[in-house]
């Protein structure tokens, strides 16, 4: 049973782990030190707490029954934010999660997790380890390591503050149609499949993790919508129109009406395997379409950036993209949006010096 835990959360154990415990060898912990210290050693200070800690079975590891309820890739970018902190807790002595009992873990520890993290990481990736370090405390007091007063307190240290310019870019009207129309002078079927994918991410702002998941039953092409199964299995619907729906359609023509995948591979030899693309395939088509046409490198979240992007420009109030994109809350829809940054650079050109230039 808890071998079978520690593979649904995807988690590399040593082999002591699989017959249910682990042992902590000399680990050591942080505290927070004097103000007047602050300065010379960084806000923490390492000191032996105990040389072995207690065995403890994997389904009673909060930090395990936190990853188990996450989805595969939220099981790995937190497991990865939970190590990073394992490293501030024992001064880079540890770098793995489940060598911390985190049932040990006080307010004052929290707070000196989230003093490095600022220091080290921007503020949506603190945070983030903020979220996993609080995902596992929570844990421990509904596992009964804790009591409900110390997972309050460790609750209450507040995330990191701060503004960061917005990764990623949007894609330029002139881009998305040198995209499509490599796709359209592609005589092979990935062209018609892959033009169908990319119009379908562009206008309905799918993750490519969504686009693997469909399947033919969720698309109805007569009205062209759309049933999108999500993060956290939430679903949503969307509606495929114009060139998208026509692109869509063009690709069923050649993939039939037989149940499974929506996206299915295709060879070498220009013909379909039944098999299912996986997320990994679309991020390297999209490569190969960029190089194709010679662009300015983007990511596939890019083009879910340039959904929103778009549909804001064109009106669209930002509660119902919100709900198109799948975002639980309209924060999230804003750091997607664009606007703000062309607005600045038509204000900057509002300015005018007189220079010139020597070299044309």
């Amino acid at each position: 049973m808890l071998a079978n835990i520690a593979i649904q959360a995807n988690i590399a154990i040593d082999k002591m782990a699989f017959y249910g415990y682990y042992y902590l060898c000399k680990l050591k912990f942080t505290k927070v030190i004097p103000e007047d210290k602050m300065n010379n050693i960084n806000a923490l200070e390492v000191l032996d707490k105990q040389a072995l800690a207690k065995a403890q079975p994997l389904d009673q590891n909060p930090a395990v029954v936190y990853l188990t309820g996450l989805s595969k890739n939220g099981r790995r970018v937190q497991a990865n934010g939970l190590d990073r902190i394992a490293e501030i807790l024992t001064n880079g002595q540890v770098s793995s999660f489940e060598m911390i009992p985190w049932q040990l873990i006080g307010y004052q520890h929290a707070q000196a997790i989230r003093t490095r993290l600022m220091e080290k990481y921007k503020p949506a990736t603190g945070n983030r380890m903020l979220s996993a370090l609080r995902g596992v405390l929570k844990n421990a007091w509904l596992l009964d390591q804790i009591t409900a007063e110390r997972y309050y307190k460790i609750a209450a240290v507040e995330n990191i503050t701060g503004e960061t310019i917005p990764a990623g870019r949007g894609l330029t009207s002139g881009e998305k149609n040198a995209l499509m129309a490599k796709c359209e002078k592609d005589p092979g079927l990935a062209g018609v499949r892959d033009a169908a994918i990319i119009s379908l991410m562009v206008v309905g702002g799918l993750r490519r993790a969504e686009v693997v998941k469909l399947d033919l039953t969720d698309f109805d092409p007569e009205t062209g919508k759309l049933k999108v199964l999500g993060k956290r299995s939430k679903e949503r619907t969307t509606y495929l129109t114009n060139g998208a729906l026509d692109a869509m359609n063009d690709w069923l023509h050649f993939r039939g009406d037989e149940p499974g995948p929506l996206f299915m591979a295709i060879n070498k030899s220009s013909r379909i395997n039944n098999k299912r693309m996986s997320d990994q395939a679309i991020y390297n088509m999209l490569q190969k379409r960029q190089d194709q046409t010679g662009i300015k490198d983007f990511s596939p979240h890019d083009l879910r950036r340039t959904f929103i992007s778009d549909l804001l420009d064109a009106g669209a109030d930002i509660a119902t993209v919100a709900k198109m994109a799948g975002h639980s809350s309209v924060n999230t829809t804003a750091r997607y949006d664009r606007r703000p940054e062309r607005a600045k650079q038509k204000a900057a050109e509002l300015l005018y010096i007189a220079y010139t230039p020597r070299y044309k």
